[in-house]
């Protein structure tokens, strides 16, 4: 079975765990929560009614927002030019990309993340920032 959806908006990265301290007593949070409550509720239109148990193949597009330099001006204004880049390589890590979204997918559209038995993942500049997600179980 395959599922295939589109989250909007700039690829987040998961930022890591913090602690804090007051006292004796030692807090920790994720400064991630937000970003991934966000991400899955994009996604739940498409969550299975189901959770498979089956191994999990993913195939993910991180499209990543185009800079202004990559456009042509005057009457280019708008237009990709011919020497702009497709592979996205600076920051966020494709990694760190990777994780926020099987973070927020985790226990609704697969039981748990040790199903993911193979991953495919691209980070791309497109006109339109989005993580594209391709499920197949």
């Amino acid at each position: 079975m395959r599922i295939k959806f589109q989250v909007l908006g700039n690829p987040q990265a998961q930022k890591r765990h913090r602690s804090s301290s007051r006292g004796k007593f030692i807090h920790n949070y994720d400064p991630s929560a937000k970003d991934k409550k966000d991400f899955l509720l994009q996604a739940m239109p498409y969550k299975p009614k189901i959770p498979p148990t089956s191994p999990i193949y993913l195939t993910v597009w991180f499209c990543m927002p185009r800079p202004k330099s990559h456009y042509g001006t005057g009457k280019n204004q708008g237009v990709v030019k011919d020497s702009a880049p497709t592979w996205h390589t600076a920051r966020p890590d494709i990694d760190n990309l990777f994780k926020l979204m099987a973070d927020s997918l985790n226990g609704v559209f697969w039981k748990d993340d040790s199903q993911i038995c193979s991953v495919i993942a691209q980070k791309l500049y497109r006109d339109i920032p989005r993580t594209v997600i391709q499920i197949d179980y």
